[in-house]
């Protein structure tokens, strides 16, 4: 799955458009490095997204194409 759909889908980013600007802008890592909205997420892949001067580091538990909002937290847990 795409960085920005994912990112989507767990809710760490309200919207797509809003992640695919951060990928842009260099705050998002995967796995240590900048990624590219486009880039295909794992399971097991660390992501950091920093929002400002807070940082949100997450691994990847699971991957779904859709997600309700309670079972959105169980895609990722905080490191």
């Amino acid at each position: 799955m795409r960085l920005d759909k994912y990112l989507k889908v767990s809710r760490l980013i309200k919207r797509r458009t809003v992640a695919n600007e951060a990928c842009d802008a260099g705050r998002v890592l995967v796995n240590g490095k900048t990624a590219k909205a486009s880039l295909d997420v794992k399971v097991g892949d660390e992501i950091a997204i920093q929002f400002g001067t807070k940082s949100v580091k997450v691994e990847v538990l699971d991957i779904q194409d859709t997600s309700k909002k309670d079972e959105a937290k169980e895609l990722y847990r905080y490191l």
